[in-house]
């Protein structure tokens, strides 16, 4: 039948139809009674909270269905992680190569210890040029760059100097356009 809680539904009740979800409907009805009564209707009232209670009810079957429904599929996925570890070889309790299941060492023995940090440190020379090192080249490091040639100026379109060879030039136009196309 689908999801009752999210479906429209359409009532014909007393006053025309109301639509909506169910408990849209409930509350439309609901607060229709509650303006019959304070009509002093009763009898339209009691007929609004009958409709109210039918959906009130069919919202409260769905909503049970549901809750089942969830029930049991929690309940099944219980079930099957329950049967996931009962297959799973026994694992040991801590396993060396995964750094986070290391055991850890009691208190007492990382207190004793020594404390290597004020302990004399080793004079390292260095092996290789200064040019061979190890790091990666960056592009801050690398050496700059001849700069690039600078780029040859634009051609300028060549433009006639004087009206009169314009008009020699051109095509008669009188709307100025002569002149663009003699030049190009």
């Amino acid at each position: 039948m689908g999801n009752i809680v999210n479906r429209v539904f359409e009532s014909s009740g007393p006053e025309g139809k109301v639509r909506g979800t169910p408990q849209q409907i409930i509350d439309k009805y609901n607060q229709l009674a509650r303006d019959a009564q304070l009509g002093n209707d009763r009898v339209a009232a009691e007929n609004f909270q009958q409709h109210a209670e039918h959906y009130l009810r069919m919202l409260g079957a769905a909503q049970k269905d549901q809750d089942a429904r969830r029930e049991q599929q929690e309940r099944e996925n219980r079930d099957r992680q329950a049967e996931r570890d009962r297959e799973r070889p026994d694992r040991p309790e801590a396993r060396p190569d995964r750094p986070d299941q290391r055991p850890r060492r009691p208190d007492h023995e990382t207190q004793d210890s020594p404390d290597m940090s004020n302990a004399p440190q080793p004079d390292l020379e260095p092996t290789q040029d200064a040019d061979e090192s190890s790091l990666v080249e960056t592009p801050e490091s690398q050496k700059a760059e001849k700069p690039k040639r600078p780029r040859k100026p634009r051609v300028k379109k060549v433009q006639p100097e004087t009206a009169d060879q314009e008009g020699q030039a051109g095509s008669g136009r009188q709307d100025g356009s002569d002149a663009t196309e003699a030049a190009e």
